[in-house]
């Protein structure tokens, strides 16, 4: 048992499914036999989540005030109590969900950088809960770096065969061309090199993506690309990286699905995520890359619309309980 590492195991937006996926991963064959589980959340919170599941809990839970604590077979809970009585509305967004979050990953970040749990994974938050508590983080990647002081990171989602990081993440569609610079390419295309590395790939073949349609068809359709994605493309080889591109997106995810790449560069949010979550939307996990820590996530939202109901799927958590132990594995290993 004490060969497995421990996993922070953040709860999410307590009014969302957070709680329920959690307790239904931690309940899996898939995440006991891959690491210990380490809750950061409310005992409360999943007390009253443990009540909408249709299955008979192998585990059953314990509130912790240290991660240390000995609980025998009982899943520990480090209970934050950032949910005070009366306060959760599930299935709605409030400020209360948005403070409760933040102070679940904060925790856990700090255990992470301490180096007393070897991994972070993280239930879905609500970006409306944020800002209403005051926060200006567009989503989990962007306080994870500002928790870690991290400066150059990128997010990274694995599943159905496709393995994609995006160089623009959570912005306007009409703020990408400007965002889109040799200097942000290149950083990308380094950052889908380490992440390859720490997937167990060496020498990986990388694709990046052209902008426009057709990589702009020689500047008829755009000049990004000559501008800044082939000038990148071609420092990244000067530094010995296999690269390929500026690959027209309209035919880039096949070749990739098809084994002919290990990862691909995306140039902005939708652009990648599309095609993945289309492979394997509910089991594909996120994976945020240039962090001092290992952090995963699941593909999915907080879906406010079956929160409570015991209905939600708990695929994507498990893949990322189980790609963050085998990273942490590897990182062990050296």
């Amino acid at each position: 048992m004490h060969e497995k590492p421990v996993i922070a195991i953040t709860m999410g937006d307590p009014g969302g499914v957070g709680p329920e996926i959690v307790l239904k991963a931690i309940n899996s064959n898939v995440v006991s036999s891959h690491c210990q589980p380490l809750i950061i959340g409310d005992m409360g919170v999943m007390s009253e989540a443990r009540h909408c599941l249709p299955i008979t809990m192998h585990y059953p839970l314990k509130a912790v005030a240290d991660p240390d604590e000995d609980t025998g077979h009982a899943a520990k809970v480090l209970d934050m109590a950032n949910v005070a009585p009366g306060e959760l509305t599930v299935g709605r967004a409030g400020a209360y969900a948005g403070r409760a979050a933040v102070g679940y990953i904060t925790k856990a970040v700090e255990l992470a950088k301490s180096g007393r749990v070897a991994a972070v994974v993280t239930a879905p938050i609500n970006k409306e809960t944020l800002k209403m508590a005051g926060y200006t983080f567009p989503g989990h990647t962007e306080l994870l770096a500002e928790l870690t002081n991290t400066s150059g990171f990128g997010m990274m989602l694995v599943g159905g065969g496709l393995r994609v990081i995006l160089v623009t993440i959570h912005t306007a569609l009409a703020n990408v061309p400007g965002m889109i610079t040799r200097e942000k390419v290149l950083a990308t295309i380094r950052l889908a090199k380490r992440a390859c590395g720490e997937l167990g790939i060496r020498g990986p073949k990388i694709a990046v993506a052209g902008l426009n349609p057709h990589a702009g068809e020689g500047g008829l359709f755009g000049d990004e690309e000559g501008l800044h994605i082939i000038p990148a493309c071609e420092d990244a080889r000067a530094e010995g990286m296999d690269v390929t591109g500026p690959v027209p997106p309209d035919t880039l995810f096949f070749k990739a699905k098809r084994g002919d790449y290990d990862i691909v560069v995306a140039m902005y949010h939708d652009q990648g995520l599309i095609p993945l979550k289309m492979l394997a939307f509910g089991s594909a996990v996120n994976v945020t890359v240039g962090l001092p820590i290992i952090r995963t996530s699941v593909d999915h939202g907080t879906a406010y619309d079956i929160a409570g109901k015991g209905i939600a799927n708990p695929d994507s958590l498990i893949q990322a309980v189980k790609l963050a132990a085998e990273m942490a594995g590897r990182r062990h290993r050296g």
